[in-house]
C-alpha cells in the first residue's frame, strides 16, 4: 500500500498538474480561447435543446445533466475542504485556473466523443476508448491506449470510486440520522437497480429531474449562509488572491512552499471535481442528439462553470467565511458540515446530509454508466448483465468495509486514466480544431 501511495502522490502532485496545464494552455490557444468566444453559444444551444431525441440517443439537455450528475459529487464537498486544509485559501484561485483550462479540454473531449461514437444494437456508445481506438492513425497505439483507459475507468469509477461514494454517503447519513451504513447502501443499490434497467435514457431522465433540484437547494442554502456572513466575504476573497501567490516560508519549510501547495492542491481538486481531462464526461456527451459535435462541445463547457466556479466556489466560501477550516481535528469530509452547523445550527447538519446523499447518488449513477460504456467496448453486450451485478454489489460493499485502501487505489487509477486520454486529445487536437472551423463556416 505504501507503494500505491507513493505512485499516487507523485502522479497527482507533479505529473498531472504539468500535463493538464500544458494540455489546457495548448488547446486554449489552438482553439482561439474558446472559453471566451463560444461560452455564450453554449447557453444558446442548451436553451434550444428541449426536444425529443432520436432512437439510441438523448437530448443535449439530458446529456448535459448526466454529465453534471457525475461531476457534482462528494469531491465538491470533501475535495474543496481538502484543497483548503492542505493548500490554504489560495488553492481556490488555482482551482479556478484549473476550471478555466479545463473548459478547453472538456470541449475537445466532447467533440471527439461524438465524432467517433459507435452504434451497437439500438444504442450509441462513445468516450475515450472509442476515439482513441478509432481516431489515432497508429491503430496499435490507439487500441493500446483505449484498452488501458477502459480498464482504468471501470475499476477507478464504477467499482472502487462508487464504493467510496456510497461509503461517504452512508457515513454522513449515520452521523446525522443514526441509520446503519448497510441500510443506506441497500437503499442506494435498490434505487440504482431500478434506474439502470432502462439504460442510458433512464439514467439521463433521472439526472435531468434530480440534478437541477439538488444544485438549486444547495445554492439557496449557501447564499443564505453567505448573506449571514457577508461581512467576511471581502476579506476571504482578498485572502484567496493573496495566498495564491504567497512565497513566504511555511513553518519548517522552504520559501515557495505556500504557493507550491496552493497550486498543487487547487489544480488537483479542480480536476477531480469537474473531471475535465479525466475522460469520464465524454461518455455522457457522446450520446447527445446533435447535428454538429461542436454544439455539444459548447454546452459541455457550461458544466465546468457550474461545477467549479459555482458549486465548488460556494462550498469554499462557506468554509472560509464561517472559519470551519480552523476547527482542530476536523476531517476533510466534515469541514463543510462544520460550516453548515456554525451558520445554521442543527438544521445545517440535516441539510448537509441530504445534499451529500444527492451529490453522492447522482455521481454513482453517472459513474455506473461510464463503466458500462467501457465494458461494452472491451467485452461486448453479453458482459453488461454481469457488470450490473458487480456494480450493485460494490455500492453495498462500500458501506460495510473500510475504504481507505480502496480510496487510494481509486485515486491512483483516476490519475492514470488521465494520461492516455490527454495524449489522445493532443494527438487528435487537429481534428477538434477542424470541427470547430467547420461549424464557424456554417454561420
Amino acid at each position: 500500500m505504501d507503494t500505491i501511495l507513493l505512485i499516487k502522490d507523485f502522479i497527482w502532485d507533479y505529473l498531472l498538474v504539468f500535463l493538464l496545464v500544458f494540455a489546457g494552455l495548448y488547446l486554449t490557444v489552438k482553439l482561439g480561447f474558446i472559453q471566451f468566444t463560444k461560452l455564450g453559444q453554449g447557453f444558446k444551444e442548451l436553451k434550444k435543446s428541449k426536444r425529443d431525441a432520436a432512437n439510441g440517443l438523448v437530448t443535449p439537455l439530458e446529456a448535459f445533466y448526466t454529465s453534471l450528475a457525475a461531476q457534482i459529487g462528494t469531491g465538491n464537498i470533501a475535495g474543496v475542504a481538502a484543497a483548503i486544509m492542505l493548500g490554504g485559501s489560495g488553492s481556490i484561485f488555482w482551482m479556478w485556473v484549473s476550471g478555466f483550462l479545463g473548459m478547453a479540454i472538456i470541449y475537445s473531449e466532447t467533440v471527439l466523443a461524438i465524432l467517433y461514437r459507435e452504434k451497437k444494437g439500438d444504442d450509441y456508445f462513445g468516450g475515450p476508448a472509442y476515439y482513441l481506438s478509432r481516431g489515432i492513425k497508429n491503430k496499435a497505439l490507439g487500441k493500446f491506449l483505449a484498452a488501458v483507459f477502459a480498464i482504468f475507468i471501470i475499476i477507478a469509477l464504477a467499482f472502487a470510486g462508487n464504493m467510496v461514494q456510497s461509503n461517504s454517503v452512508a457515513s454522513v447519513i449515520e452521523s446525522s440520522f443514526n441509520i446503519a451504513p448497510v441500510y443506506t447502501g441497500a437503499f442506494i443499490a435498490v434505487l440504482l437497480s431500478f434506474i439502470i434497467i432502462g439504460g442510458a435514457k433512464s439514467i439521463a431522465k433521472v439526472a435531468t429531474k434530480v440534478v437541477p433540484f439538488m444544485i438549486a437547494m444547495f445554492l439557496i442554502h449557501g447564499l443564505v449562509i453567505l448573506l449571514k456572513y457577508s461581512a467576511n466575504i471581502g476579506p476571504v476573497f482578498k485572502s484567496i488572491f493573496a495566498n495564491a501567490f504567497t512565497w513566504k516560508a511555511a513553518a519548517g519549510g522552504a520559501v515557495g512552499f505556500s504557493i507550491k501547495e496552493a497550486l498543487k492542491h487547487g489544480m488537483a481538486r479542480g480536476l477531480f471535481s469537474n473531471e475535465a481531462g479525466m475522460g469520464s464526461t465524454p461518455h455522457a456527451n457522446a450520446i447527445a442528439d446533435v447535428d454538429h459535435a461542436s454544439k455539444q462541445g459548447y454546452i459541455s463547457m457550461i458544466t465546468v462553470i457550474i461545477d467549479t466556479f459555482v458549486v465548488c466556489t460556494v462550498s469554499a466560501l462557506i468554509i472560509l467565511v464561517t472559519g470551519a477550516n480552523e476547527i482542530e481535528g476536523a476531517h476533510f469530509a466534515g469541514v463543510l458540515q462544520n460550516g453548515f452547523d456554525i451558520a445554521l445550527g442543527g438544521s445545517g447538519s440535516v441539510f448537509y446530509a441530504i445534499s451529500v446523499f444527492f451529490f453522492g447518488f447522482t455521481t454513482i449513477l453517472g459513474w455506473y454508466y461510464y463503466g458500462e460504456s467501457n465494458v461494452m467496448y472491451l467485452f461486448g453486450e453479453d458482459a453488461i448483465n454481469y457488470y450490473k451485478i458487480f456494480a450493485i454489489i460494490a455500492v453495498v460493499g462500500g458501506t460495510i468495509v473500510s475504504v481507505d485502501s480502496i480510496y487510494n487505489v481509486s485515486d491512483l487509477l483516476n490519475g492514470l486514466m488521465v494520461i492516455p486520454n490527454i495524449l489522445g486529445i493532443l494527438i487528435l487536437s487537429t481534428v477538434v480544431k477542424k470541427n470547430k472551423n467547420e461549424i464557424n463556416k456554417l454561420k
